[in-house]
């Protein structure tokens, strides 16, 4: 489990809009995403969570759909 930060991911919501799990997957620049099991779905790679450089591309190419959680701030 990731030490700084949390991803999760809706995929109810990423799977209504065409080519956003696409997307996702491609503007992480540390691979935080990748293509899910099910059609227009992604899921989280836990390995490469506590990599994320809070750039918050994933969050403008679906704010509903994804959650980035700053566990150091709780």
């Amino acid at each position: 489990m990731a030490m700084f930060i949390q991803v999760t991911v809706n995929n109810d919501v990423i799977q209504k809009s065409e080519g956003v799990a696409e997307k996702l997957v491609e503007v992480c620049p540390v691979k935080i995403f990748a293509p899910g099991t099910a059609p227009r779905t992604v899921s989280v790679v836990e390995d490469n969570v506590d990599e994320c450089t809070l750039c918050e591309l994933c969050l403008k190419t679906c704010s509903d759909g994804v959650n980035v959680k700053k566990l150091y701030e709780d």
